[in-house]
């Protein structure tokens, strides 16, 4: 999937995906809701929890 479909997808830009993507984004809890729906996972399957 594109950077591009998975903006489209979730509601949200291609650059907020890239920053996702590079570490430099801490996404909404609902913008990581959407972003698993999109996947068809539970949100602990796309993302971890990175304390600091």
């Amino acid at each position: 999937m594109t950077q591009q479909r998975l903006s489209e997808l979730s509601g949200c830009t291609r650059q907020t995906i890239m920053a996702l993507e590079q570490g430099k984004y801490v996404p909404s809890l609902s913008l990581a809701f959407r972003i698993a729906k999109v996947f068809s996972r539970g949100i602990e399957e796309v993302f971890s929890y990175q304390d600091g």
